[in-house]
């Protein structure tokens, strides 16, 4: 071996050194433990990180989801908060804005005099708490966007057999591990990585909905609005504009499967 080729081998493994500490720093490549700093769930075969996951989830206090849902032709953006004893936000439709709130078993809904038509009490109902009668047939499906445990049953569930992928992702600034069902075609779960394995991605099978899914166990004020802003029209609401024309929407969003109950999301 000449003095120019032992200098050349020197400078190739002083260079793949340095790249390798690089990689390092990176988190991969060069033999770094790409689990290392994790919770260590990524190291889980499939169905047990999801376990995990429903376990985390089911053992929050709260859980703070935004994002889209489809049912019945009809998309509907969420941005709620849930806990044990009930929950509030606003739900989005293509013709539609409104908030609920529901205290227990008590259920308010809230919306300008537009979403009421061509009721005729449209004008004292607008940006009013209205009580929502447990026997009307609204109340279940409006129910279902408040209740933590009915939206948490349908988000976390992948259809088909469940896969990991084996390159961790991120959402927002948390690493996660992805699960897929039916390689995607069932709907995609992202995993925390950091901390407790909560859920913090669900998007649909078939396009039905991207949420996120996040602030898990932070508590949120959860009160009966004053008597000043409520309004308590009787035993059934009136029609809204959406069920005059014959256009609107199932408001809660149904389940993937057959002959899925109305009032769950």
């Amino acid at each position: 071996m000449t003095a120019y080729s032992l200098v050349a081998r020197l400078r190739r493994a002083a260079f793949a050194g340095a790249l390798c500490a690089g990689l390092a720093v990176a988190g991969t490549g060069c033999g770094a433990d790409p689990d290392e700093g994790t919770n260590g769930v990524g190291k889980l075969p499939a169905d047990k990180i999801a376990g995990k996951a429903k376990e985390a989830a089911t053992a929050a206090d709260a859980v703070h989801l935004s994002g889209t849902l489809v049912s019945g032709g009809g998309t509907f953006t969420l941005d709620m908060r849930l806990g044990a004893d009930g929950g509030s936000g606003e739900v989005k439709s293509k013709e539609n804005t409104f908030r609920l709130l529901r205290v227990g078993e008590q259920l308010y809904l809230k919306a300008d005099a537009a979403f009421w038509g061509q009721s005729d009490s449209a004008g004292k109902l607008g940006d009013k708490y209205v009580k929502v009668p447990a026997n009307d047939p609204s109340y279940k499906q409006f129910r279902g966007f408040t209740d933590m445990d009915v939206l948490l049953d349908v988000l976390l569930t992948l259809d088909g057999k469940v896969a990991k992928n084996e390159e961790y992702a991120k959402v927002g600034h948390t690493r996660a591990v992805q699960l897929t069902g039916d390689q995607g075609k069932g709907g995609k779960l992202s995993v925390s990585l950091e901390g407790t394995p909560y859920p913090l991605l669900m998007e649909r099978a078939g396009g039905a909905g991207r949420v996120e899914l996040g602030e898990w166990g932070k508590t949120f004020p959860l009160a009966a609005p004053a008597q000043d802003e409520t309004v308590d029209y009787g035993s059934q609401l009136p029609t809204t504009k959406s069920q005059n024309t014959g256009g609107g929407a199932s408001p809660a969003p149904k389940g993937s499967g057959q002959g899925s109950d109305p009032g769950k999301p």
